[in-house]
């Protein structure tokens, strides 16, 4: 088997494996257990109608034929294709991580919320509704000369054990008419988040914690452990254990 692709909180979380042409999901639930061991890592290929197109060029994880590139994630306000195509609704936002890392951020209205959980954001305001997504990558491009536009894997990794810094959050709002806001519980621990920062990691063995946009949380060992899903595309997975070292937390040895 080989994992080809994820989907992350925003649509029911799960690992997409292919096992020939077919692709399966594994979905992920709090409670499930993991038992894959990681083997070699090369180009996952492409999914075209449901079916597995394999390559096994070594670079993962996608070699130059099968690498995607979107345009849109590049546009500031002037159009890129041959042809404008985003006359629909747009939504500006701005995303919170904890404790304090805030980024503005562009999607389609009717997908607004999905993308927030897609990304992980614990806390989110919708500040500007556009008719297009030319507009919207403008009014975008000149928030993020004082906001980020994008957040790295280790400030996610970071605000699992961490709440949003309420004075900071409301002091970038403060500029802006909020249309709505949203606050977000991906259930890791009672109280919302985790006691302590997990251990990042590539690996696919222990308990189900939880999934916080692409990050998974695993249980193993006593030690929890954070896992970009994206660092796990084009790996071969199978059954048994893991010849691989990790990284134990401190308190896994209490």
């Amino acid at each position: 088997m080989q994992l080809v692709g994820y989907e992350p909180s925003g649509r029911g979380s799960a690992l997409l494996l292919a096992n020939g042409d077919a692709v399966e999901r594994r979905e992920l639930e709090p409670g499930d257990e993991l038992t894959y061991a990681l083997g070699k890592r090369h180009c996952a290929g492409t999914i075209d109608d449901g079916q597995h197109i394999a390559c096994d060029r070594p670079s993962a994880p996608y070699c130059e034929f099968h690498t995607s590139t979107w345009v849109c994630a590049r546009c500031t306000g002037t159009c890129l294709k041959d042809e404008m195509d985003c006359y629909e609704s747009h939504a500006v936002y701005i995303a919170a991580f904890a404790p304090d890392t805030f980024k503005v951020g562009v999607t389609r209205h009717w997908r607004l919320e999905t993308r927030l959980r897609e990304q992980g954001a614990d806390r989110a305001a919708h500040v500007h509704t556009v008719p297009n997504g030319k507009i919207a990558r403008e009014i975008e491009a000149k928030i993020a000369t004082r906001l980020v536009d994008r957040v790295r894997t280790g400030p996610k990794v970071d605000a699992l054990a961490a709440e949003v810094d309420a004075n900071a959050w409301e002091a970038v709002l403060e500029p802006f008419d909020v249309i709505d806001r949203f606050a977000f519980d991906y259930e890791l621990a009672a109280d919302g988040e985790l006691d302590a920062r997990p251990v990042q990691e590539t690996m696919a063995r222990g308990t189900v914690v939880g999934v916080k946009g692409r990050l998974l949380v695993l249980e193993n060992g006593g030690t929890t452990y954070a896992v970009d899903m994206r660092d796990l595309v084009g790996y071969e997975f199978t059954e048994g254990e893991s010849e691989r070292n990790l990284q134990s937390s401190l308190g896994s040895f209490g």
